[in-house]
């Protein structure tokens, strides 16, 4: 059994009103323990209502959503799913609570009733995991986006889950402030192997992902690693997502007959390809001309 398992998973905004909405239509998704995942999606897709699924704040319509075989519509089992299960959303301002980093680090072990030298332990590891031991006693409101969301990431791991969901947790940052959390998202997997949903529609984001489920309209419409995904150029632009530079330049470079691989996405790959053919190369061009 997976760890996460969503069967058949519909969600309806205003059921049976005039302006009834299906937000996700009939979902089928499963994702092992120690999974990567990006969930990548125009807006309007359904990202974030499924995300808020995999921590039972939202239960389906039709269907079930079940983490490590409990089911989100058990209202028994919703507490220790949320133990299970932490979320990081967009706008870590509202996420935070505390006046200091690290009694906001411990709020979550305190509702739980851990005892005081568990709970200092667990804020401890947390601030190291994600390199925030030296703001500890700093307020909240004098860090930068991205250290905001290193907290609100530390908080999650302070509760000891076993599931990392963000949702769109870069789109109010600047370009540090996204390389801050990602580093420590992509550290996080690689180090202590917990699992991650990473709800964005930034390609470099997802491409961090060992696989990538695209949404659009409420319905899963592609999945496969980076590769497979960002070699689907024309699709990416029907489900209104951008297609990476080096994926673009790639798909015009075999037009003009060079040979490379399918599935380059990364700029660096890109080059690493073109240096190997680069005799070649050129030949093919010309001859394609």
């Amino acid at each position: 059994m997976a760890f996460i398992e969503l069967d058949n998973l519909s969600h309806i905004y205003h059921q049976n009103q005039e302006n009834e909405f299906y937000a996700l239509c009939h979902v089928d998704l499963s994702i092992e323990e120690g999974e990567f995942v990006a969930i990548l999606g125009a807006n309007g897709s359904g990202k974030s209502t499924l995300a808020k699924h995999l921590n039972a704040l939202l239960l389906p319509t039709e269907g079930h959503c079940r983490i490590d075989g409990m089911d989100t519509k058990t209202a028994g089992d919703v507490w220790n799913i949320r133990q299970q299960v932490g979320m990081v959303f967009q706008n870590p301002d509202n996420q935070i609570i505390a006046a200091i980093v690290e009694d906001d680090i411990a709020f979550g072990p305190e509702n739980l009733g851990v005892p005081p030298a568990e709970i200092r332990r667990r804020v401890n590891a947390a601030l190291k995991t994600v390199h925030m031991q030296n703001y500890r006693t700093f307020a909240p409101h004098l860090l930068s986006g991205g250290q905001k969301q290193r907290i609100a990431i530390a908080g999650a791991l302070a509760m000891e889950t076993k599931c990392l969901v963000l949702d769109e947790p870069t789109a109010m940052l600047d370009p540090q402030g996204r390389e801050e959390v990602l580093s420590t998202v992509k550290r996080l997997h690689g180090e202590k192997g917990i699992t991650i949903v990473y709800i964005t529609h930034f390609m470099e984001e997802a491409a961090a992902a060992d696989r990538i489920v695209v949404l659009a309209q409420g319905h899963i419409v592609g999945q496969g690693t980076p590769g497979e995904i960002f070699s689907m150029t024309d699709r990416l632009r029907q489900w209104h997502l951008d297609v990476p530079f080096a994926a673009q330049l790639a798909e015009g470079l075999r037009q003009k007959g060079i040979r490379l691989p399918k599935g380059i996405y990364e700029r660096e790959e890109l080059a690493r390809e073109l240096r190997k053919l680069a005799p070649g190369a050129t030949d093919g061009k010309r001859n394609a001309d």
